[in-house]
């Protein structure tokens, strides 16, 4: 009987392969099987979840020196999808993101630290509306494993909860305050293929 496909963590396991000569991996978000969500309070009461439907990026694995890892990710602004066509139209508006104005939001990272067994914390700056702050995601389950579907294909793949004040990157007047909360918590689910 064939034995399940090994799944490694980053960078812990699989950096202790370490050899030398090993060169850095890059890996390409796979649109597909990735996720960008988030989720605001309204009226106090209840929770509006949406997520943005096309996200690309990349991911570049270091096995010999976890800080020279990296991410960068850009999300197309407009594609914001909460599942009510009247509502993601004027979250494309000034109002909110003015996606014609800042058609991409984009995180690119400046450090990667491992803070424990497949966890990381990945530093970077996010972009949102034109303004840049510096952020740290906190990566969990940061792993690579081969592909069951597809032979010689690999995987990774990476997941993050993290919270923002919407104010802070100018997203929403000051007329929706008290009916939505400055509060946003974003989910993160990527899957990646290796180039």
């Amino acid at each position: 009987m064939a034995h399940p496909p090994t799944r490694r963590l980053l960078p812990a396991a699989a950096l202790l392969l370490s050899l030398p000569g090993f060169a850095a991996d890059t890996y390409t978000f796979d649109p597909a099987h990735t996720t960008v969500g988030f989720r605001v309070t309204y009226l106090l009461v209840s929770k509006v979840p949406g997520k943005f439907s096309k996200v690309a990026g990349t991911i570049v694995v270091d096995p010999e020196d976890p800080a020279k890892s990296s991410v960068d990710v850009t999300i197309d602004a407009a594609s914001v999808d909460t599942g009510n066509a009247t509502r993601d139209n004027h979250l494309r508006t000034p109002d909110f993101f003015d996606a014609a104005r800042f058609p991409t939001i984009t995180f690119k990272s400046t450090s990667v630290k491992q803070v424990a067994q497949g966890e990381l914390d990945v530093t970077g700056t996010l972009t949102i509306k034109g303004v840049s702050k510096t952020l740290t995601v906190p990566v969990k389950s940061w792993i690579t494993a081969p592909n069951p579907t597809k032979p010689g294909e690999d995987l990774a793949g990476m997941e993050a909860t993290l919270k923002l004040n919407r104010l802070d990157y100018n997203v929403g007047i000051a007329r929706f305050d008290a009916t939505i909360s400055k509060e946003v918590v974003i989910n993160l689910d990527v899957r990646a293929r290796k180039q």
